[in-house]
């Protein structure tokens, strides 16, 4: 998810590209080149038995590129157990390898495991789109793909190449379907057909209230644009907010709990609602920025949850390091994080990985309202950031248990050091900071990354 230098100016920037999965990107200052060889002393020492302690434990990823052999992540499966749903971060939101790395160890859930479903954080609407084409809908995947995340990082070959092989096996595979989930809220695209979906349902269970659900509705269908839609004046969108809320009260009292199709458009209703209670947000108050983030990280883990349960299958859900973990770079925004929800809600049965990587190209979006994807490339990490001892670690690309790591390693994970974090946006002055072993379960240590590929 997504930048200025203070808090006032990251809470915009962070809401902007919340809704519009575009943002501005600070400058990036070059990033010196770790020093040369030092005396040694306490830390250094320190830091070479954390190196040994990782040494012994990290496994090595013999790669991300999807296909081939998976033997290299039986250890992972290991380490995820028999959770039900499973957050995989992204360091950045266009990296190919993290790209890449989801769609390989997807493959390895539904074989091995047993996972059915791939959750993106991205809008419901798009993740239904997606999922009717994989269920065997007309198209073909980078159509769907330019039409459901267009104008998103994951506008890209490695979501296309993801969904396709999805619609493959579910051609091989009809009696056990694999499906696809958006669990953010609507924007940037809410469309109409999500209204429709809701008003159909009352007009078959409830016709004498479908009047009362259309006065609702109206003026808020379709929202289709979402960064004009915030132009509006704060007042105008909160009470649109309200009636959105109505409608959805209204809906819930309209129907027979469990029934399926009750169900369906109850949750339909929910994500409008959802939507616009975060499009009520001011802009210029950082507080209510932030307030309609944590309303937004509290909507995707209940979308996940509600998924999960109402279809029974296992989820893999794919979103930035911030929204998967426990723990974000930004706590001021994102106090409370998805993964931290999920947790609540699962216990053991959610497992968070995060990724880090020392070194490469990632996509950011530079302009708030009409700028495009633009490639970043940054250096090796420095002595003082996490990825630089991380990298030291004998393999070049590996995987770690932090809940069972050696105690040195574990108490030198639990320090809050400047990282490589860039979602929309990339914040080099201050550097993000984070906690790595108090925001993951599992840790994926990549050497270098390069920008995900075009359609």
């Amino acid at each position: 998810m997504a930048g200025g230098k203070r808090i006032g100016r990251r809470g915009l920037l962070a809401a902007t590209a919340a809704v519009a999965v575009t943002a501005v990107l600070a400058p990036v200052a070059a990033v010196a080149a770790p020093a040369g060889p030092v005396g040694v002393n306490a830390a250094d020492s320190r830091e070479a038995a954390v190196v040994r302690a990782l040494d012994r434990v990290a496994q090595p990823l013999r790669t991300t590129e999807p296909g081939g052999r998976t033997a290299d992540l039986r250890a992972l499966g290991t380490m995820i157990g028999d959770a039900k749903v499973v957050g995989l971060g992204e360091a950045t939101h266009g990296s190919h390898e993290f790209f890449a790395m989801k769609h390989r160890l997807f493959r390895h859930l539904v074989e091995e495991k047993g996972f059915t479903t791939f959750a993106l954080e991205t809008s419901w609407t798009s993740g239904l789109l997606i999922d009717e084409y994989v269920q065997g809908g007309s198209g073909d995947a980078r159509r769907i793909v330019k039409e459901a995340l267009g104008g998103s990082p994951w506008e890209r070959e490695e979501f296309a190449d993801l969904i396709s092989w999805m619609r493959d096996y579910n051609r091989s595979h009809p009696g056990r379907p694999l499906r696809f989930l958006g669990d953010d809220i609507g924007a940037p695209k809410l469309g109409d057909a999500v209204f429709e979906r809701v008003a159909g349902y009352v007009r078959q269970a409830r016709p004498d209230v479908l009047p009362a659900l259309d006065g609702l509705y109206a003026g808020l269908r379709p929202l289709d644009d979402t960064i004009a839609y915030l132009g509006r004046p704060v007042a105008e969108r909160r009470e649109n907010a309200a009636r959105a809320q109505q409608a959805l009260d209204l809906v819930t009292a309209s129907g027979t709990p469990g029934d399926d199709a009750y169900e369906w458009a109850l949750q339909h209703a929910r994500n409008i609602a959802q939507t616009f209670g975060f499009a009520a947000l001011d802009l210029a108050d950082p507080a209510s920025v932030s307030a309609a983030e944590q309303l937004r990280d509290r909507a995707m883990a209940d979308n996940t949850a509600w998924w999960q349960r109402r279809t029974g299958g296992k989820v893999l859900l794919s979103a930035h390091n911030g929204h998967a973990g426990y723990l974000a770079t930004d706590t001021f925004m994102y106090p409370e994080p998805q993964g931290a929800h999920l947790r609540d809600a699962y216990g053991r049965d959610y497992v968070a990985i995060g990724f880090t990587f020392d070194r490469g190209s990632f996509l950011t979006n530079d302009e708030v309202l009409a700028g495009g994807w633009k490639t970043v490339t940054v250096p090796p990490a420095t002595p003082d950031m996490n990825e630089y001892t991380l990298d030291r670690v004998r393999h070049r690309d590996y995987y770690v248990d932090l809940r069972s790591a050696p105690r040195v390693a574990r108490d030198w994970l639990d320090v809050t050091r400047p990282t490589y974090d860039a979602g929309s946006v990339f914040i080099n002055d201050p550097m993000p900071r984070l906690a790595v072993g108090r925001a993951y379960d599992v840790l994926i240590h990549l050497n270098e990354v390069h920008a995900a590929r075009k359609l």
